[in-house]
């Protein structure tokens, strides 16, 4: 009898072909990519021998973009077409662009890429998304070249911070660049897993990542494998830029002088930044650039630069410190520090970073290096590589996600630090008799009020079946999955009747809106409990109304005109009550109309039972 070679669909039937997966480590500053071999993971070089790829695209008037090297030398001469720094743009609209009179570009809003930012080069406009898929295809292009063979996919990492438009921005970009994505990972997660397996790690561990645009804290539970998430933090407009805007402008205010060209602005740019590396190993530096107002020359110290950017490292520590908070943890819990990112080589920063978490950090792997690494061991399980062991990833979501329901409430479905993936389901019902479309407005926020939190999207559900107010049952599920991004469905119960959204954001959310949202959500837990008691209580006196005015309609004939009048007087005493700014004077007159109208609601009652029970016999029961 012949035997048949069981193999998974799209899979070899050869069961010892291993598949060529890659991690990528999508940076502001620089790009790497990284794999396993021979069960180590390491960072690929390019034909030179250099591993890391600096995230600069040019475009030119003709042929193809220069990407890398070429192209972030050329920064100075030809300001507007060399783009760097893209990551800080990737889901982010015009108005989200901080400082943009010191950037050297030309700015637009693409309305194709969702209202994102757009830039205006010799090769016509360019959407973030296009740029970081140049940067991607060429790390593809490098492990398909290193490998020889073609790529079957790869993890690539996210700061930990970045918000649902953020994500599905680096998403499109791998997509555009021919890139099968298995997974995006937050990069903390990413430099725990690299620690982890290397240095057999477990315990609590707070994973400092500085890069060169975006910043996280994230606070992680390291325990045999799996590697989960407690508390996360931090901003994705911070980072390793900062610093240098900050030195320059800091030179700018000594010397009295002002860029006047983009070639001034990116020009300032490159001078700090290799000041700042230089004071990373030596006390003093010269901070050289030749402006088109003349040459800025001045000595500076790493004093001066430590005083210039304390504010930017008070940032970090104060999100370490809230960080903690949230994991309900205290600095003694911590059993160890990594840093990630090559703005943590900063003497200042590892100062602050040991001060304030009174242990010295980890950094026996190279900080640039170390998030592609764990990108390529978690690649290389999702690809079914591994046959060691698994690891397990519990990472989590930043902000509280639910729905807006009856009188501006938000009714929150999925807490914020909840570990994903997830799915949260919730029953609603409807508001009136009748009602056969229910509309869902997904929100996203740690505030009470929709009109203080960020709409997501919006969606109906058509073709319930007309009910009484409060009869149907409409089961909501939040969908959360491994990359953070949601989908939310709703189904009505009885009928089977049900609608489904994968939420698309609008691209805009700012990391200050984050901040600002947690920050009110804390602040404001006081006003926003009032706020809610009193739209409730009103919420409940409409009910009420309406449901009594109902009532009077059908069956206000078994009243005499004095129980009428009556239970009027205690409806208008509602209705100037609903007015009132204290939930108590509503409730208090809504109580009344109930205890009111009880006597009515038994006389309807035994009117219903008599009409039902006429010309029936007992034996028909």
């Amino acid at each position: 009898m012949a035997l048949l070679q069981i193999s998974e669909p799209g899979q070899s039937p050869d069961p010892h072909q291993r598949r060529i997966a890659v991690g990528i480590d999508l940076g502001t500053t620089h790009s790497l990519v990284a794999t396993v071999r021979n069960g180590v993971a390491e960072c690929l070089p390019d034909a030179q021998g250099r591993t890391l790829l600096p995230s600069a695209v040019r475009y030119l008037p003709q042929n193809g973009p220069q990407i890398g090297y070429e192209a972030r030398d050329a920064q100075a001469a030809d300001p507007e077409n060399v783009i760097v720094s893209v990551k800080r743009f990737m889901g982010r609209g015009l108005s989200d662009i901080a400082h943009r009179d010191q950037l050297p570009y030309r700015f637009a809003e693409s309305q194709a890429n969702g209202a994102m930012v757009g830039l205006k080069t010799v090769a016509g406009e360019k959407s973030p998304v296009e740029i970081s898929a140049e940067i991607l295809a060429t790390l593809r292009y490098r492990a398909e070249d290193s490998l020889a063979g073609d790529l079957y996919g790869a993890v690539i990492t996210v700061p930990a911070y970045f918000d649902d438009a953020q994500r599905q921005a680096t998403k499109d970009a791998a997509k555009l660049a021919g890139i099968h994505l298995l997974r995006l990972v937050n990069e903390p997660t990413a430099a725990a897993i690299a620690y982890g397996l290397d240095n057999a790690s477990e315990g609590v561990y707070a994973v400092y990542d500085l890069g060169g645009g975006t910043f996280d804290i994230s606070i992680l539970r390291l325990t045999r494998g799996v590697f989960e998430v407690i508390a996360t933090g931090g901003d994705s407009a911070l980072g390793g830029d900062d610093y240098d805007a900050a030195l320059a402008a800091w030179v700018l205010e000594k010397c009295s002088i002002q860029p006047q060209t983009l070639s001034d602005r990116a020009t300032l740019r490159v001078a700090s930044r290799a000041a700042k590396e230089a004071l990373t190993t030596s006390e003093k530096t010269m901070f050289s650039a030749l402006l088109s107002a003349g040459l800025v020359c001045r000595d500076v110290t790493r004093a001066d630069f430590e005083a210039a950017t304390r504010h930017l490292t008070e940032r970090t520590i104060a999100a370490v410190r809230k960080a903690l908070r949230d994991a309900r943890l205290q600095r003694e819990d911590v059993h160890g520090v990594v840093l990630v990112g090559g703005s943590t080589r900063m003497p200042q920063v590892r100062r602050a970073v040991a001060t304030y978490l009174e242990r010295e950090p980890l950094t026996n792997l190279n900080p640039d290096e170390v998030v592609a690494l764990g990108a390529a061991i978690q690649a290389n399980q999702l690809a079914g590589n591994n046959t060691a062991g698994d690891l397990l990833l519990l990472d989590v979501i930043p902000l509280s996600l639910g729905i807006e329901t009856m009188g501006g409430l938000v009714e929150r479905i999925v807490s914020r630090n909840e570990t994903i993936p997830t799915a949260k389901a919730q029953d609603f019902t409807t508001y009136k008799d009748g009602q056969t479309a229910l509309a869902l407005h997904v929100v996203q926020g740690e505030r009470d009020l929709v009109a203080d939190c960020r709409s997501l999207a919006r969606f109906e559900l058509r073709g319930i079946p007309p009910m009484a107010a409060g009869a149907a049952r409409i089961r909501v599920t939040f969908t959360v999955d491994a990359d953070g991004l949601l989908s939310v469905g709703a189904r009505e119960l009885t009928s089977g009747v049900e609608a489904h959204i994968d939420v698309k954001p609008s691209y805009g959310l700012t990391d200050a809106q984050i901040a600002a949202m947690l920050q009110e959500g804390f602040a404001t837990a006081g006003h926003d409990m009032h706020a809610r008691a009193l739209v409730e209580a009103r919420v409940e006196a409409e009910r009420m109304l309406a449901a009594t005015q109902s009532a009077l309609d059908a069956d206000g004939d078994i009243l005499s005109l004095e129980e009428r009048f009556a239970i009027e007087r205690l409806m208008a005493a509602l209705h100037c009550a609903k007015g009132a700014d204290d939930a108590r004077t509503i409730d208090t007159a809504t109580q009344a109309l109930a205890k009111g109208a009880e006597a009515f609601a038994a006389r309807r009652m035994n009117r219903s039972i008599r009409e039902a029970l006429a010309g029936k016999s007992v034996q028909s029961f």
